[in-house]
């Protein structure tokens, strides 16, 4: 055994070994958090054993191999009838475990790649002996490629962490299945370690904690593969890349939860869906082409609905919780990042059937009308809005199940309604706590926000079944989504943008002024140029009156937005404001951290500020600057700027 590589800590969080085990076992469960061409791994057969049974599975692993298998016995100090005792373990030594190693891209055809998990509890290491299985169950150990990860403490406060390896100049690395070993010392090491004290879990499970991965994994690569072409066709000003790679993900996961749900139903026609508030489409497109009938329904129509084909079924129209949008031939019903929709989609669904499944994947935090109010503070705004969209769901008469997809966004947990809690029998009562529960959170809502009906910043003040002056009580059925505003089919700019120019301009000159005056009387000089100090975002808040404010909260972004917008005056970084230097942002160019040079076509179409407001002008010759110097210098905008667009 030959120490690869260790790292010396101490731990702060008083997290060891717990931590350790910890950390352990999110490389054993999820190693493509790390290991970034690894979809994910499968772990079965987690048992104890004693070092006589683990002699047993070890000699059939490595079957006539015998003098490969003692060095092996002879590297784990395992002898005939006793092995390192497991602490708290009265069942036996070891803890014994098989995972399945699953790449993204599998170069290996009909090889499986497996490997024996060893937890020695009482001596804080794992050892991981790696081994290939063929499609006929024929097993090929792999004693190169076996390491050992260990916890040691040095003192009553620090710690070390090593890599071992069984035979380290025969080593053979793919970087796939088998790591590099640089990737060892230089990746995996320092990330156990910082998993190894950090003392935060998430709140959420893990990720495609419902579906088999292998599945996952090869669906994914399939359908990636085929819709890539999406990506150079896409006609809307949003990241084809994102939006793309994000639909192709959340419709794989899709399918193989719909091809677990015949496995497990018996049945045998694809399940049919409707997705709600369906925006750009793709997905429904996806889902379409891959067999499953079904629609889209949004507000707005899209560029991109023209180009898939009359086999992609898409509708545009304003969507209301009432008798008028129920499902009752429809298997799911699905709501992709659907805003003011979603706390309505469980609803939508348990009354449409009781048949009728839902997944719904909460972004925008809404209630039944209007902005979602919080509730808790020990729970971030997102996990309590999930929580809330879970709530609703139970009280439908749902079993919830969470799930976290593996898209690139930051709310990736999603709801899934598949099984009723109640019997077909009971639908009528079932139907009364559903109505009865969403008059009580409207009517909470209504009293709580004096904002009008239909806006984003406070709820409808009418209540479902009737309006604002009745008494709540049951609502009419047909009603029942009354109080619901959709939203506007033109979406309104809420980034700053839209603002009167004086009114911006008002501002920046108010917060650009006041930041020049932060500088010390000693360094005012003549020969230097004044860049300001700096303040928080919460001491610029302070500098402006209510009314300004007011105006600003009702953007998207608010403040911090307006500042950023003004990159030409400010810098906004960590939190802070301060006056931005052209001089340092000219000589660094597109350094790491700097923004990148405006196209040619956009030098000189605005106003350069600190020619205009800085007491002692542009730092920067007209030559050199990127903005007009007056109005001689100032040239036509060739063409107006793309706003972005809400897919």
């Amino acid at each position: 055994m030959t120490k690869l590589s260790e790292l010396k800590f101490t731990d702060s969080c008083e997290a060891m070994p717990q931590g350790f085990w910890s950390a352990v076992d999110v490389w054993v469960n999820k190693p493509h958090v790390v290991n970034k061409r690894l979809c994910g791994a499968k772990v079965q057969d987690s048992r104890d054993v004693n070092g006589v049974e683990l002699k047993q599975i070890l000699s059939e692993l490595w079957n006539d191999a015998t003098e490969d298998l003692n060095d092996v016995l002879s590297y784990l100090k395992i002898g005939a009838d006793s092995g390192p005792q497991l602490q708290g373990n009265k069942k036996g030594h070891w803890n014994f475990g098989v995972r399945t190693v699953i790449p993204k891209v599998n170069p290996y055809g009909t090889l499986v790649h497996k490997e024996i998990i060893l937890k020695d509890v009482s001596r804080h290491s794992v050892i991981f002996l790696p081994f290939e299985e063929n499609e006929k169950g024929q097993i090929v150990p792999k004693s190169n490629n076996i390491y050992q990860i260990q916890l040691e403490a040095e003192n009553n406060e620090d710690w070390s962490l090593s890599v071992s390896v069984f035979r380290p100049d025969d080593w053979l690395s793919d970087g796939v299945a088998y790591p590099k070993l640089p990737w060892v010392r230089g990746v995996l090491l320092p990330k156990l370690v910082h998993w190894s004290t950090e003392s935060r879990q998430s709140e959420f499970k893990s990720t495609l904690s419902l579906i088999p991965v292998e599945k996952y994994s090869c669906m994914y690569q399939k359908l990636k593969e085929k819709y890539k072409e999406m990506v150079k066709v896409w006609p809307e000003v949003t990241d084809p890349e994102k939006f793309v790679y994000e639909d192709v993900a959340i419709a794989t996961y899709l399918l193989v939860l719909w091809e677990e749900e015949r496995a497990e139903k018996g049945l045998t026609a694809n399940q049919s869906f409707v997705d709600l508030g369906c925006g750009n489409g793709l997905l429904v497109h996806i889902l379409s082409s891959e067999g499953h009938p079904g629609k889209g329904i949004d507000v707005r129509k899209r560029k991109i609905w023209d180009m898939y084909g009359p086999q992609t079924h898409l509708e545009e129209s304003a969507i209301t919780p009432s008798d008028s949008f129920l499902f009752p031939d429809t298997d799911w019903l699905i709501g992709n990042h659907s805003d003011e929709l979603t706390p309505w989609i469980p609803v939508i669904s348990s009354r449409s059937s009781y048949t009728c499944c839902y997944f719904v994947l909460p972004c925008c935090f809404f209630d039944f009308c209007g902005k979602y109010q919080r509730r808790q503070c020990k729970k971030s705004q997102y996990k309590e809005y999930i929580d809330y969209i879970s709530e609703i769901s139970t009280v439908c008469g749902f079993n919830v199940e969470e799930d976290c997809l593996r898209i690139p966004s930051t709310k990736r947990v999603c709801l899934i309604g598949k099984s009723r809690s109640y019997e077909p029998a009971g639908e009528a009562q079932m139907d009364e706590i559903r109505t009865r529960y969403i008059q009580k959170r409207l009517s909470s809502s209504s009293s709580s926000s004096s904002s009008g009906p239909g806006t984003r910043e406070g709820p409808a003040t009418g209540l479902v079944g009737g309006h604002g002056d009745e008494e709540p009580g049951l609502t009419n059925r047909g009603d029942w989504g009354e109080g619901f505003q959709p939203r506007e089919k033109v979406e309104v700019t809420r980034n700053c943008a839209s603002l009167p120019r004086d009114f911006i301009d008002g501002v920046v000159v108010r917060v650009g002024q006041t930041l020049l005056g932060l500088t010390p009387e000693e360094r005012h000089d003549k020969d230097t140029w004044n860049q300001g100090g700096s303040l928080s975002v919460r001491e610029v808040a302070e500098l402006l009156d209510k009314e300004t404010l007011q105006t600003l909260k009702k953007e998207c972004g608010g403040l911090q937005t307006l500042l950023r917008n003004n990159h030409q005056v400010f810098k906004v970084e960590s939190g802070r404001v301060r006056i931005r230097d052209w001089r340092v942002e000219t000589s660094e160019g597109t350094a790491k951290g700097q923004p990148k040079r405006k196209s040619p076509v956009a030098v000189k179409t605005r106003a350069c500020w600190f020619h205009t407001h800085h007491p002692q002008g542009c730092p920067l010759p007209s030559e050199r600057c990127l903005f007009a110097h007056g109005a001689a210098d100032l040239r036509p905008a060739t063409r107006p700027l793309k706003k972005h667009k809400n897919l």
